[in-house]
């Protein structure tokens, strides 16, 4: 791997009325919160849909890093057909919530699963008494990724140039 300039976004959503729903995902699609923290389900996550796109900060961890991890945070999921489709995590940081991982396994992305999924995390954060939610994406996440945040109701607060590790 290597270290290249990536073009980054810093995005926050400053007010619950700033939310727009996503489009009907369908029938039979369930955005829910996994309840018993697992700390292999967020690394498997984390892995398979991070693949590709040279997330690589939480690579290497042991399960039971991982484990710490998803006991001090919030994770979501979005299941189609009762099958598990993408996920997001919420960490709280005082009076803030932080999307730090989100996304969609490869053979689900492009089908509405995502806005449903967001639009559920984004509210569970305002539920939860944020007072401004944020993420981040840069142009490694996908050519959508931008656009996607920003039809939810995120706004760029800050674009910058970061040395990014990169997948060969």
């Amino acid at each position: 791997m290597s270290e290249a300039p990536t073009r980054v976004w810093y995005l926050a959503m400053e007010h619950r009325e700033a939310l727009r729903p996503a489009r009907p995902p369908g029938p039979r699609v369930a955005a829910v919160r996994a309840e018993i923290p697992t700390g292999a389900l967020n690394r498997f996550f984390y892995e398979e849909v991070g693949r590709g796109h040279s997330w690589t900060n939480k690579r290497g961890w042991p399960l039971e890093r991982w484990q710490a991890w998803a006991e001090a945070i919030e994770t979501w999921l979005v299941w189609e057909r009762g099958t598990p489709a993408g996920y997001a995590e919420l960490v709280p940081a005082g009076d803030e919530i932080d999307v730090p991982s989100f996304g969609l396994l490869a053979g689900f992305r492009g089908r509405g699963l995502g806005g449903h999924l967001l639009e559920a995390a984004v509210r569970r954060a305002w539920d939860r008494g944020a007072r401004r939610v944020t993420l981040n994406t840069c142009e490694l996440d996908g050519p959508y990724a931008l656009d996607h945040y920003r039809a939810r109701g995120f706004e760029v607060i800050r674009e910058r140039m970061e040395l990014r590790e990169r997948d060969p």
